[in-house]
């Protein structure tokens, strides 16, 4: 394990990564099968995100973004997945990177136990590289972009008609809250994935947020019918954007890692770009008998949200539905992030983390006083849309 080299772990602290930095050596027998890509020269930077290898490579040509994936975390089907929906992006106007293809043809190359991804590395800023998930934009001015760029990706996303993504680990799916019986669709998750199948902690958690969260659930159910099934990004924070410069006014001028991508709903895809900029989940972990102390940006929340509308107006289902989806979207990545790192990394207590600390937490913080207050905020701007409407 390399002894430079260290990722964001789980709880905001660095720590050594799960799966080893690559090397040149196995960059130059990769990139033989990329020969209008060039030779590679120099690694010149690695990501610090943790569930898979990545960084930025010098080839004699240019500079690319190498991404490299465990095959059982993302084998080449589950990439193509992926590579089909930044494609068709891309082809309709959105913020997204160009995925490189092979001489044969391929995007996703798979290679002994690796599946490998090359992307292109465009002359923008990676503002929050050093920023762990979770954490807030440093300015209204990014949140509003940031919201604006989301919302071209929606329109962008209109019309890709691939079906929802198999069961695979760290997807964001929208399952278990999308009908009628919550538990049920739960049951089902569950016996879908191996790792999570028969963990007793995993199901009793997991009935144990559904049961936190059934306020919420009764709440968004009638407008589920008027929200348009739409593939998504489902991971869009801070760190998953590159930017225009450096500066508090940049402008977001790229959408990267569609790892989580599946096909889920607009309003969904918002929830989740709240859930991961607006409330400071880390502090929740560093200070247990003060949930009430998470920093929550509401200012943030309300340029996210102009920025987004500046493009994509909502919905007045949309607009309402909001607020019930911010308290229930996390619930079925945590337990993804679960069945992650039961399957993958066969640690119990990352998994606990996972169906604990961040479902079950999270859905008890969201009945408090802080939760409270931002749900609030989105049913408030919610009800000036109707009264504006009336008017």
């Amino acid at each position: 394990m390399s002894a430079q080299h260290t990722i964001h772990d789980m709880d905001g602290n660095l720590a050594e990564p799960d799966w080893e930095p690559f090397t040149l050596d196995e960059l130059r027998a990769l990139l033989r099968d990329f020969p209008d890509l060039g030779e590679p020269m120099e690694i010149l930077t690695t990501s610090p995100r943790p569930f898979s290898s990545a960084g930025v490579v010098r080839t004699s040509k240019r500079k690319v973004f190498i991404k490299r994936h465990h095959h059982s975390v993302r084998d080449r089907e589950g990439l193509q997945e992926e590579h089909r929906f930044m494609a068709h992006l891309r082809a309709n106007g959105a913020p997204v990177l160009q995925v490189f293809a092979s001489a044969s043809g391929e995007t996703a190359i798979a290679s002994g136990d690796w599946t490998w991804e090359i992307h292109e590395a465009p002359d923008a800023v990676d503002i929050y590289e050093d920023a762990v998930s979770w954490s807030p934009f440093r300015t209204i001015a990014h949140a509003h972009s940031a919201g604006a760029a989301l919302a071209r990706l929606h329109l962008a996303a209109e019309g890709f008609d691939a079906k929802r993504r198999l069961p695979r680990p760290l997807v964001a799916g929208f399952t278990i809250f999308a009908g009628s019986d919550p538990k049920a669709e739960a049951a089902r998750y569950l016996t879908a994935r191996p790792s999570l199948a028969n963990h007793l902690g995993v199901a009793n958690c997991t009935l144990d947020a559904i049961e936190l969260l059934a306020s919420f659930h009764a709440e968004l159910l009638p407008l589920l019918p008027s929200l348009p099934s739409l593939w998504t990004h489902n991971d869009l924070h801070a760190s998953n954007i590159l930017w225009s410069d450096g500066s508090d006014n940049a402008q977001a001028t790229y959408i990267i890692d569609f790892g989580l991508a599946d096909r889920t709903n607009a309003v969904h895809d918002i929830a989740h770009a709240i859930e991961r900029n607006i409330v400071e989940w880390l502090a929740l972990g560093k200070d247990r008998n003060h949930p009430e102390d998470i920093p929550v940006h509401l200012d943030h929340l309300n340029a996210l949200l102009d920025g987004y509308e500046s493009v994509r107006p909502l919905s007045a289902a949309e607009a309402a539905a909001l607020a019930p989806m911010t308290a229930l979207c996390h619930v079925e990545f945590a337990l993804s992030e679960a069945d992650y790192f039961l399957g993958n990394l066969h640690s119990e207590d990352k998994a606990r983390m996972a169906y604990y600390g961040w479902m079950v937490k999270h859905a008890r913080w969201f009945l408090g006083s802080e939760g409270f207050a931002l749900l609030d905020a989105l049913r408030k701007r919610s009800h000036a849309r109707q009264g504006q409407a009336a008017s």
